[in-house]
């Protein structure tokens, strides 16, 4: 590989401490960006971006490279933060990292960094970028860790924004950058990984959620159309959530295995109209189950859609792919079916498309129903 300028974004976790180091070992020129991208409550408990400078800074420091803070909080604000908001409002359950990574660690990062000088732009992400020479285009694969792998978040990504990435612990498992971090002495070789939603930390969702959203309380109701309790605003729930319903001791009416008198209730719909959240008993009740979706806004890696065929999906992330024939494509979605019926497919979450370990790229889900395919 030839040696180039690379810029890296430094999070102040393990994961892009390694990938700068890798670089560096490879001989390229290595600068480390951390990048702020939420500071409405940046004092409280949750939000760590403070601290994540401090380890990320310790970390330029261990391994002799320039550390720039640069925020981009305006443009996360305007471009993922009042999108997630909209969606939210509207009764579905969006994926924030998804939007972030397509609207700030690739376009906003990415921008600054050419505006460095930088040939490329390299983050912790645990997936792989490969030149395909018979189509002459790049190909967005799993990391080699499959409990690790994030191309389910990064789907979204254009051939020009992948033309200019590396993703060096995409080749390597968790265990192996625990190694090399620990083996070079890094600061936070034992930080634990973060969790939380790219811009809000661990925090108690609802209490956040209820700062921005306008919400009114509803009834809940089962499948015969009985109130069995109150929701508190259909935006603080989503499809197959089980726990804070407030219903658990309510009796079910039958009519599933495992959805007998003390089975668990669980979210099955949401219908923003009527203000109504329905639930169900048991963990297989039918309302559960789609074999068939339609999505929207669409993104294919290659530029265009794959061909009607049998493929995999991932409904949502760290699902096992499920086995599924995409119906039909077009410029703003496609229709797919599934060989089994995938529990809790939700509005608003990316449906992502695999070919072996290719992600193909994806869409928002924007319904989904039990028809089977044929």
């Amino acid at each position: 590989m030839n040696k180039q300028r690379v810029v890296v974004g430094l999070s102040g976790g393990v994961d892009s401490a390694v990938t700068a180091h890798l670089l560096k070992q490879q001989g390229h020129e290595v600068v480390g960006i951390f990048m702020k991208n939420w500071e409405d409550d940046d004092d409280s408990e949750y939000c760590s971006s403070n601290i994540d400078f401090v380890d990320a800074a310790a970390v330029a420091d261990v391994l002799g490279i320039e550390i720039e803070h640069i925020n981009f909080a305006a443009e996360y604000r305007d471009r993922v933060f009042a999108e997630f908001l909209r969606e939210y409002q509207a009764g579905r359950t969006p994926n924030p990292d998804v939007l972030c990574n397509a609207e700030i660690k690739f376009k906003a990062f990415l921008d600054h960094a050419m505006r460095l000088g930088a040939e490329k732009i390299a983050t912790g992400h645990y997936a792989r970028v490969r030149w395909n020479e018979a189509r002459g285009s790049h190909e967005l694969l799993k990391g080699l860790d499959p409990s690790k792998d994030q191309s389910y978040f990064l789907h979204r990504l254009t051939q020009a924004q992948l033309s200019k990435t590396l993703f060096p612990v995409g080749e390597l498992h968790k265990t192996q950058v625990r190694h090399i971090a620990d083996d070079i002495g890094l600061p936070n070789a034992k930080k634990k990984d973060s969790t939380g939603i790219c811009f809000i930390g661990e925090r108690p969702f609802r209490e956040f959620l209820n700062r921005y959203i306008a919400h009114a309380p509803g009834p809940i109701k089962n499948p015969k159309g009985h109130t069995i309790g109150e929701h508190v605003g259909l935006s603080f729930y989503t499809l197959g959530q089980r726990q804070g319903l407030g219903i658990g001791g309510i009796k079910g009416h039958g009519g599933s295995r495992g959805s007998g008198e003390h089975a668990p209730w669980f979210v099955a719909r949401k219908d923003v109209d009527t203000n109504t959240l329905w639930a169900v008993q048991g963990h297989d009740h039918p309302w559960l189950l789609s074999a068939h979706l339609q999505a929207t806004d669409a993104s294919w890696i290659a530029g265009t859609a794959p061909l009607p065929g049998p493929l995999a999906a991932k409904t949502r992330y760290r699902q096992t792919d499920a086995m599924c024939h995409l119906e039909a494509s077009a410029p703003d979605g496609f229709a797919l079916g599934f060989a089994q019926a995938q529990w809790a497919v939700t509005p608003g979450q990316s449906a992502v498309l695999y070919d072996g370990d290719v992600c193909l790229g994806g869409g928002v889900i924007h319904r989904a129903s039990p028809s089977k395919i044929n």
